[in-house]
């Protein structure tokens, strides 16, 4: 089956089957000529998600998992902020190397291969992230490491009981970008810069597929406009093909915030039958020339931003901790409002 053909099948099944479940997230990623580099995502869920943001310092001991018999153990080389969710693991962060990881759900994500086969280690969900983060620097350095498929994802399930099956994806400050999934316990990765969108489901083989259809169509005729996930994932690839590959550093910046808005899902819509359009509670701005992470609440009228240049990442120092509020108190540069805090403690058990 040619790539044109799997694409219009792809786009057929998802026509017939708009009804199945998924939590809505968008991440683009901005690539110009200039140097200027910006990956912005929403989060979407079906419940708003208390939130905090943490600046982890390089030199630190992490672990994988609480099991010393599976797990694996690092030190990180690589300062970072991160976002954490319900105070259980890390959802995404960008680190002092410019690098930014972002998950995703994904639906029907198996990471275990049968028992007879499975040998890997356990790596839990709510580290996963933050071991890219620690670890390396650039897109090529962290597929080097992951290609050799030495750990699998170990994921505890999420309050209400939803299970925590998601997808990665990764940016550095060249442009580079990668997506990493597991499909039936096997790790499937795609990198370049041309893979610089994702939003759940399906799979990303079968986004690209349904992506190569609207392409024929072209954006300038029609775009898919619901806030199902394969639509959202077609509106985010038009628009960054479309966007000037040399805008400065604010219109970067300013292009990728537009690009999330537009695929944001409006707070309170809920829609019979299609538990998969979640409100968007949340969503981010790295800038990764400048080392700046953006954030804002869906709930607060500003916006709020760390400068990893005035953070203290050096080995030694503590981690600090925000609350993030939605009464509009805060905004701004938020660096220095950040307070010493005793070490995250991730989420391995329900």
């Amino acid at each position: 089956m040619t790539r044109m053909s799997l694409a219009m099948s792809v786009a057929a099944l998802f026509i017939c089957t708009s009804h199945l479940s998924s939590d809505a997230c968008t991440r683009v990623v901005y690539a110009g000529t200039n140097g200027n580099v910006a990956t912005g995502r929403t989060l979407d869920w079906r419940t708003p998600i208390p939130t905090s943001l943490r600046i982890m310092p390089r030199g630190e001991r992490h672990e994988s998992y609480d099991d010393p018999a599976s797990n694996m153990t690092w030190t990180s080389k690589y300062g970072s902020v991160v976002s954490i969710g319900y105070d259980m693991g890390i959802s995404e962060g960008l680190n002092e190397a410019g690098m930014a990881v972002n998950l995703l759900y994904l639906p029907g994500s198996v990471y275990t291969l049968p028992d007879s086969l499975e040998h890997r280690k356990k790596m839990s969900a709510s580290v996963w992230a933050g071991y890219v983060l620690d670890n390396f620097g650039s897109v090529d350095d962290a597929i080097k490491e992951m290609s050799k498929d030495e750990f699998h994802i170990e994921a505890a399930a999420m309050p209400g009981g939803t299970p925590t099956t998601i997808h990665m994806a990764m940016s550095d400050s060249t442009g580079n970008s990668a997506v990493v999934e597991y499909v039936d316990g096997k790790l499937c990765i795609y990198k370049g810069r041309e893979y610089n969108v994702l939003t759940n489901a399906p799979t990303f083989e079968k986004q690209l597929a349904i992506r190569d259809y609207w392409e024929g169509v072209g954006g300038m005729n029609m775009l898919p406009g619901t806030n199902r996930s394969t639509d959202r994932f077609d509106r985010a690839s038009f628009y960054l093909s479309v966007l000037p590959k040399d805008l400065n550093h604010n219109e970067a910046l300013a292009a990728v915030f537009g690009i999330v808005r537009n695929c944001a899902v409006p707070m309170g819509i809920s829609v019979p039958g299609q538990p998969e359009i979640s409100s968007t509670q949340w969503m981010s701005v790295c800038d990764h020339r400048d080392k700046v992470y953006y954030f804002q609440l869906i709930l607060s009228p500003a916006t709020v931003w760390v400068d990893l240049k005035k953070a203290d990442l050096s080995k030694g120092a503590p981690q600090r901790s925000i609350t993030l509020e939605s009464d509009g108190s805060q905004v701004g540069d938020i660096t220095a409002k950040f307070k010493v805090s005793a070490p995250f403690k991730p989420y391995f058990h329900q």
